[in-house]
């Protein structure tokens, strides 16, 4: 043990009871809010609605306390347990110390945290989403998406790691550099591609058919100078029924997608406002800008993890011997997110500025009142809490909660 050792586990400590601690604190809330509508909703959201929220809510979150509870455990097996120089010394026994010997060493331990996060998939899944009348996922689905699921990454993410693990190898005292630039030229290709490439793998895309939602919709594109590639409805109901929207896409490339049960759940009008607040993010910048700072922290990463690489004392205070580019990568990739997590405020508190701005641009190139209905139901049919706990809303949500929200639309002050 020396201070690399220490460090994981004061980092694992805090950061799990961090969460568990948000975590209760949050349920707490909910619960002692739940026999009672917030005012602003009660004319359109029942006690009985806004009880099944805050159940949901509290199940959801009763499931990220194990999961995180897991997390935990395997960090430390795979760490100070040993697992990752295991992989590391079984896989080169069989294929060498060559690429085939680090990319299985690689794959080994991505397939044991797959398998020890299957189980509670399947829980969240079916149990908990059809508890409440959401998961209209089939058995058959499932596992179907999880085959082309592990197909498309092994397809895609085996020529990236091997890259990636060369360049660790071969890239000279610069390596870091030359992985981002290529990490960074992949990540653009991949966000091209997605739309196109990957997700009709997994659903269908269909043109917009109601003419009349789709003049609606050209009209507000042209009032705001934006240009897409189309207007597709993605059959989400097939696993869900949740609503959602969302863009795709860079460039020329962008496509506007709506679930289909969003379209079933919202009026023309309403619809529209829910598509002004997404081009908002766009007339702001926030695509942009969040690929910069997500490139600008990859860039921070890959320098410090070019510091520990070739040390010793990284890699035995970890619970490993093995000084390889897999089991360094793996090392780093395993423990640096239980020291980054306390900077996760930071980044919603970001993104929730960039929702109220998205939510202004909305309200200035469409109704503001219908944008407050369109949420409104969306927070009903979804069954999103109306009453979460501040710190942890502060801590974790990337939108700022319903009340403020609609009271920021409204002009008024909650």
């Amino acid at each position: 043990m020396n201070a690399f050792t220490w460090s994981l586990m004061l980092a694992l400590l805090l950061s799990s009871w961090l969460r568990w601690w948000l975590a209760a604190r949050h349920i707490s809330h909910i619960r002692r809010h739940r026999g009672t509508v917030p005012a602003p909703f009660a004319a359109s959201i029942s006690l009985e609605q806004h009880q099944k929220a805050a159940d949901y809510t509290c199940s959801r979150v009763r499931v990220a306390m194990v999961a995180s509870l897991l997390d935990a455990v395997l960090l430390l097996l795979l760490t100070l347990g040993g697992g990752v120089e295991f992989a590391s010394q079984l896989a080169t026994g069989l294929l060498g110390s060559g690429m085939p010997g680090q990319l299985a060493t690689v794959g080994l331990c991505m397939l044991a945290m797959s398998i020890a996060g299957l189980p509670l998939s399947l829980y969240s899944t079916f149990v908990v989403e059809r508890r409440f009348g959401f998961s209209k996922m089939s058995v058959r689905l499932f596992i179907s998406d999880l085959i082309k699921g592990t197909v498309l990454s092994l397809l895609i993410g085996t020529p990236a790691l091997a890259a990636v693990l060369w360049l660790i190898q071969h890239g000279g005292e610069h390596f870091w550099l030359w992985t981002w630039l290529a990490w960074c030229s992949f990540s653009l290709l991949m966000v091209w591609a997605y739309p196109t490439l990957i997700a009709p793998r997994f659903n269908r895309f269909t043109p917009l058919a109601d003419n009349d939602l789709l003049m609606r919709i050209n009209q507000l594109l042209a009032r705001c100078g934006f240009a897409s590639d189309g207007v597709f409805v993605m059959d989400g109901s097939r696993r869900s029924s949740h609503g959602n929207a969302y863009f795709t896409g860079l460039g020329k490339s962008k496509r506007i997608v709506f679930f289909d049960t969003l379209l079933e759940q919202l009026e023309p009008e309403e619809i529209e406002a829910v598509l002004a607040h997404e081009l908002g993010h766009f007339h702001h910048g926030h695509i942009r800008s969040r690929i910069a700072l997500a490139f600008a922290s990859s860039l921070l990463l890959l320098w410090l993890f070019a510091q520990l690489l070739y040390l010793p004392d990284f890699y035995l205070g970890l619970g490993s011997t093995e000084m390889t580019p897999a089991t360094g990568l793996l090392l780093f990739m395993l423990s640096m997110p239980v020291f980054t997590f306390i900077l996760h405020p930071l980044s919603s508190m970001l993104s929730r500025r960039h929702e109220y701005q998205a939510d202004d641009f909305a309200a200035s190139h469409s109704n503001a009142n219908a944008l407050v209905s369109a949420l409104t139901k969306l927070y009903r049919d979804n069954a999103s809490t109306l009453t979460p706990d501040p710190l942890h809303s502060a801590f974790y949500d990337s939108h700022p909660p319903a009340s403020l929200r609609i009271a920021h639309l409204q002009g008024t002050t909650p």
